[in-house]
């Protein structure tokens, strides 16, 4: 499989006139390159949806405990509630809430008592109100 791939480069790339052949020579430092360029990318991939949600029954369960406070300057994340997935945000308080846990890329439990969250969130009105209040819980929604 290998040597086509290369063959399949010489006949390409190579260089008649200085018979020498750079690119072939550089076949897998491009690959690793190649690779190294697309791991960001991947990376963000994985992290654009994070703000989609499911409400789990069990604290054991979830990934985070959050508590619902009744004002916003309490809240460490102020939350809009999205209609559409394709709406659902990049941790940036914008949550599409899924029907199926299997869908959700964070499972949040809610607590009853606002000392055992580890996430205080008011839900607001309009999507432009939605975002983090306190920056030093961010890292509990990726």
């Amino acid at each position: 499989m290998h040597s086509d791939i290369v063959d399949h480069f010489k006949t390409i790339y190579f260089d008649h006139n200085k018979k020498s052949n750079i690119f072939i020579k550089n076949y897998p430092m491009k690959k690793l390159l190649f690779a190294m360029a697309l791991m960001p990318l991947l990376f963000f991939h994985s992290t654009i949806k994070a703000q989609k949600v499911f409400i789990e029954q069990y604290e054991s369960n979830a990934d985070v405990k959050v508590y619902v406070v009744q004002y916003a300057s309490d809240a460490d994340l102020k939350v809009y509630k999205e209609q559409y997935e394709s709406n659902a945000g990049q941790n940036d308080g914008k949550w599409f809430f899924e029907e199926y846990e299997s869908n959700a890329k964070k499972k949040i439990f809610l607590e009853q008592y606002e000392s055992n969250a580890d996430l205080k969130i008011y839900f607001v009105d309009y999507e432009s109100d939605a975002g983090w209040v306190n920056d030093s819980k961010k890292y509990l929604m990726y």
